[in-house]
C-alpha cells in the first residue's frame, strides 16, 4: 500500500485551513489552495492569511508553529498543476454541487492515477458529488468528513460508494488514524451520515421540548447534561459554541434531503426567538451573545441567560434539580420523572435514542459505529446504545410507548437483552439478526480497559494498580481521582520496582483517563497544613524524591505514556523516565508556583540538567537557571507533545502517537526496544552560578512585579525558586550534585507551603477546580 507523503487541500476556509494545519501535525507537507481574488496582486492572499490565521488561533490549530512551515499557500489558477504531485487531495469547498463538480473535472486532469480525491461535505451525497465523471475518478473517490476543530476532534466519517476502490479507502483510512490521530467510522451513503444527523437530530428536539414544556435554558442544560453523559455546555451552550445561525442551514439540507417518514421531520419547527436573535446577531459566543452571555456594561462582568418567554436577557441562575442530582446513580429514574425535568428528559432523550436504533442499518452497520460517532463527534461519555444499556431497554420501551411513539425493531431486540456485553474475554456488540459479534480492535491498538476484561492486577491498593502486559512489561496505573499523585500511588511505586526487578524486564507508566495526572494531591496537603501536620507532608515530599530517583536509576527501563494534562507531580514523572511515549494531546509542565510552591519531587534538578546539556544556549552557568525559571516560575504548560519538546519537557528522542487508541502498545513496543542491554544512566553534577545568579533571576521577577503582573507572594516564590536553580548559599560557581539539588526543592517546598498566602492559593484550586495553566 503506497503512503501520502504529500497532501493537498483546496478550500481555505476554517474547516479547510484546519485539515491542512492538522496534516501539517502529522509531518507531512501540505498544499493549500483557494480561488483567486477579484483584482488581487497577490494572487494567493486567502490561502495565505489562512496560514497566518492558523498561527494565531485559540485553540492552536498547529502542535508546534514550526510545522506551519509545511503549509504551502497557493491558489487553484495558477498552482493546480501541482497536484500531479499529491497523493490524497482533500476537496473543502463551499457546499454547491456545481463548483464541486467543475472543481472535480480540473483536479481528475492534472492529479495522477491512484491519487485519493475526497470531499469534506457531510450534506451532499456521494452518488450526486461523483454523477457525470470519469471512471477512474470515481474509483479513487470518498468523502472524509472531519469535525470541527479538525486537530482536536477524533471523529474522522469515511464513505465511499460502489466504485471506490478498497486499496484508496483503506489507505486514507490508515492514514487518518495511525498519523491524524483520528477514529475512522464507516458511513452509509445517506444524508448527515450518523453524527450529525444524530446530533442534530437531538439539538432540534431538546430546543423544542424546552420551548414546549416551559424549561429555563439552565433548566434544560442541566438535564441535557451530565446526567446523560453530556457535555455540561448541554444543548443551549453547545449551540452558543458552534453558532445559531448555522442552525438554518444543518436543518434545511438534512430537512430536504430526508424522506418526509423520517423522524427527523417531526422535529422541524419554527421558533420566532431564534429567527430574531439570528437576525440582531444574537448567534453565540462569536456574536453578541446567544442563549447566554457576558454582559460587561459598567465594567462589570456578569453572566445572563435569555429567558426563553420574553427573549430578554437577566442574571443566570444555576438550576437545582434534586432529580438531576439523583441521576447520577439512576439515570433511568429521570426518564421517569414526574417533574417538568423528567418530562423533558423522556421527551428528548427517549426519542434520541430510538432514532439512534432506527438508524441501523439506515446509516451504520452497527451500533459500534454510532456510539462511536457520537462519543467523538460530540463529546458524549456514553453512545447512544451504551445509554440504553445504562437506562435498560425495558424502561425505554415503556416511554416510548407510554408516549405513543414507535418503538425501533432493533429495539425491541434488546428488550431482554444489551446492546453489549463482556463474553470469554471479548466485548461483544449484538447485532440486526439477535446475535453477538466480537468487538476487534486495529492491529496496533492495545486498551489497558480490554486487559482488565480477563486478567487481575498483579498489585493493587486504593490509589493504583500495577498490570501484567506481558511480554515482561508490566504498566502501572493511577486510580486516584483525578490521578492525583499520593502516598498510595509512591509506595506503590516502590513495591512495583521491585517486581520488575525480581521477574520482569520493564515498566510502562500509563492510564486510560482524561489526564495522565493534574499533579500532587492538593486536597491532603491543605488538610494536613491546616492541622499543622507538616512533618507529614515532608514525609511525602522525601518519599516522592526517593521513589523518583529510584525510578530513574533502576536496573530496568521505565516509559511514561502522558495524554491529556501531566502536571506537576505528573511531569516530573515523566522527568525521571528513561523514555516517554507521548499523546500528541499531551499538556506538560512543572505548575507548582501558581500554587506558590515550588516542584519538590525533583523537577527542578531534572529540567536543569536537560538544558545545561543544551548544544543551542550560550556557555556558562547561567543560561540553563534563566531558561527553567522562566518557565517554572510562570507555570508554563506545553500545548502539544510537540511543544513539550521545545521546551523540554520531552526529549527529542521522544516518542509522539497521534492516535490515544495506540499509545499503550507504542510504550510498550519502545520499552521492550530499551530493554535490550539495558543500562541505566549516570548521576550528572550540575554546574550551577550561586547567589550572584539568584539576584539576577530576583530582579527579573522584580520588573514584572512593578508592571503588575507579579504579586508579592510571586516574588516569595520567585526567591525560593531562583536559590534552588542557582545551587544554595555558596558564595561561588560550583558543581552540584543531584541529591543537593533535592535538598534544595525540598527545603525550598516546606518554606514556601507554611505560608498563608500558598495556603490560600491552595484553597482557591481547589474551590474553583480549575487546572493550573500559564
Amino acid at each position: 500500500m503506497s503512503e501520502i507523503r504529500k497532501a493537498a487541500v483546496i478550500g481555505a476556509g476554517v474547516m479547510g485551513a484546519g485539515i491542512a494545519a492538522h496534516i501539517a501535525n502529522a509531518g507531512v507537507e501540505v498544499l493549500l489552495l483557494d480561488i483567486v481574488p477579484e483584482g488581487a496582486t497577490n494572487r494567493s492572499a486567502i490561502a495565505e492569511k489562512a496560514v497566518e490565521r492558523l498561527l494565531k488561533a485559540e485553540p492552536a490549530a498547529f502542535m508546534s508553529k514550526r510545522n506551519a512551515k509545511l503549509v504551502k499557500a497557493g491558489n487553484i489558477e495558477d498552482d493546480l498543476a501541482a497536484l500531479a504531485e499529491c497523493d490524497w487531495i482533500v476537496e473543502a469547498v463551499v457546499e454547491r454541487l456545481d463548483v464541486k463538480q467543475a472543481l472535480y473535472r480540473k483536479i481528475d486532469a492534472v492529479r495522477k492515477p491512484g491519487t485519493a480525491v475526497s470531499s469534506n461535505t457531510s450534506t451532499i451525497p456521494l452518488a450526486a458529488l461523483t454523477e457525470g465523471l470519469s471512471d477512474g475518478f470515481r474509483r479513487d473517490f470518498l468523502i472524509t468528513h472531519f469535525f470541527n476543530p479538525p486537530r482536536y476532534m477524533r471523529l474522522l466519517e469515511i464513505v465511499s460508494g460502489p466504485e471506490t476502490d478498497p486499496a484508496t479507502v483503506a489507505r486514507v483510512s490508515t492514514f487518518a488514524d495511525v498519523k491524524l490521530g483520528k477514529t475512522v467510522v464507516t458511513c452509509k451513503d445517506t444524508p448527515g451520515f450518523i453524527a450529525n444527523r444524530l446530533g442534530t437530530y437531538w439539538m432540534q428536539l431538546a430546543v423544542g421540548e424546552a420551548f414546549a414544556l416551559g424549561l429555563t435554558v439552565e433548566e434544560a442544560d442541566s438535564v441535557m447534561g451530565r446526567p446523560f453523559g453530556i457535555p455540561k455546555t448541554g444543548v443551549f451552550g453547545l449551540l452558543d459554541l458552534v453558532g445559531l445561525d448555522l442552525m438554518p442551514h444543518v436543518q434545511g439540507s438534512l430537512e430536504r434531503a430526508l424522506p418526509k417518514d423520517d423522524p427527523f421531520q417531526k422535529t422541524v419547527r419554527d421558533i420566532p426567538l431564534i429567527r430574531t436573535m439570528i437576525e440582531t446577531g444574537l448567534i453565540g459566543r462569536k456574536g453578541k451573545g446567544g442563549f447566554y452571555r457576558l454582559n460587561r456594561e459598567g465594567g462589570g462582568k456578569v453572566k445572563e441567560a435569555i429567558d426563553l418567554a420574553s427573549g430578554g436577557y437577566r442574571r443566570e441562575e444555576k438550576a437545582r434539580l434534586p432529580e438531576v442530582e439523583a441521576a447520577a446513580k439512576n439515570v433511568g429514574a429521570l426518564l421517569g420523572a414526574a417533574t417538568p425535568s423528567g418530562r423533558y428528559a423522556v421527551s428528548v432523550m427517549a426519542r434520541t435514542l430510538a432514532y439512534a436504533a432506527w438508524l441501523v442499518p439506515a446509516a451504520a452497520d452497527d451500533v459500534v459505529a454510532i456510539d462511536d460517532a457520537m462519543r467523538l463527534g460530540y463529546n458524549w461519555k456514553w453512545g447512544p446504545f451504551e445509554l440504553i444499556d445504562r437506562i435498560g431497554a425495558p424502561t425505554l420501551i415503556t416511554a416510548l410507548e407510554g408516549m405513543g411513539e414507535p418503538v425501533p425493531e432493533f429495539l425491541t431486540l434488546a428488550r431482554d437483552k444489551t446492546f453489549y456485553r463482556v463474553e470469554n474475554g471479548k466485548r461483544q456488540h449484538l447485532g440486526r439478526d439477535g446475535t453477538y459479534r466480537d468487538i476487534v480492535r486495529p492491529e496496533g491498538v492495545l486498551l489497558l480497559s480490554d486487559i482488565k476484561l480477563t486478567a487481575q492486577p498483579v498489585l493493587k491498593n486504593g490509589s493504583a494498580a500495577v498490570w501484567d502486559l506481558g511480554d515482561g512489561v508490566l504498566c502501572f496505573e493511577f486510580t486516584s481521582k483525578s490521578n492525583s499523585l499520593d502516598e498510595g500511588i509512591i509506595a506503590l511505586l516502590g513495591k512495583a520496582s521491585k517486581l520488575v526487578k525480581d521477574k520482569h524486564k520493564a515498566l510502562v507508566i500509563y492510564n486510560e483517563g482524561s489526564n495522565f495526572s493534574v499533579g500532587a494531591n492538593l486536597g491532603l496537603a491543605l488538610f494536613a497544613c491546616n492541622i499543622a501536620a507538616f512533618g507529614e507532608v515532608e514525609k511525602l515530599v522525601a518519599a516522592g524524591q526517593q521513589a523518583y530517583q529510584a525510578l530513574k536509576y533502576a536496573p530496568f527501563p521505565v516509559v511514561s505514556a502522558p495524554a491529556g494534562m501531566a502536571l506537576g507531580g505528573g511531569c516530573e514523572i515523566l522527568l525521571h523516565s528513561d523514555a516517554v511515549q507521548a499523546h500528541a494531546e499531551s499538556y506538560i509542565g512543572l505548575v507548582e508556583c501558581g500554587v506558590g510552591v515550588l516542584p519538590g519531587w525533583g523537577g527542578c534538578k531534572e529540567m536543569l540538567t536537560r538544558w545545561q546539556t543544551d548544544p543551542a544556549l550560550p556557555k556558562g552557568p547561567m543560561p540553563a537557571p534563566s531558561k527553567v525559571f522562566e518557565m517554572v516560575s510562570t507555570a508554563t504548560v506545553s500545548k502539544s507533545a510537540a511543544e513539550a519538546k521545545e521546551y523540554k519537557f520531552l526529549r527529542e528522542s521522544d516518542g509522539i502517537t497521534m492516535n490515544r487508541d495506540r499509545l499503550l502498545a507504542d510504550a510498550k513496543a519502545k520499552a521492550i526496544a530499551l530493554a535490550e542491554n539495558y543500562v541505566p544512566p549516570k548521576p550528572v553534577d550540575l554546574t550551577l552560578p550561586g547567589p550572584s545568579g539568584r539576584v539576577a533571576l530576583e530582579m527579573a521577577a522584580e520588573s514584572f512585579h512593578k508592571r503588575g503582573i507579579a504579586t508579592k507572594h510571586d516574588l516569595v516564590v520567585a526567591s525560593a525558586l531562583a536559590e534552588v536553580l542557582t545551587g544554595g548559599p555558596a558564595d561561588h560557581i560550583q558543581p552540584v550534585t543531584e541529591a543537593q539539588v533535592l535538598e534544595l526543592e525540598r527545603a525550598g517546598f516546606m518554606k514556601l507551603i507554611r505560608t498563608n498566602a500558598t495556603l490560600a492559593r491552595i484553597e482557591s484550586v481547589l474551590e474553583t477546580g480549575r487546572p493550573l495553566r500559564n
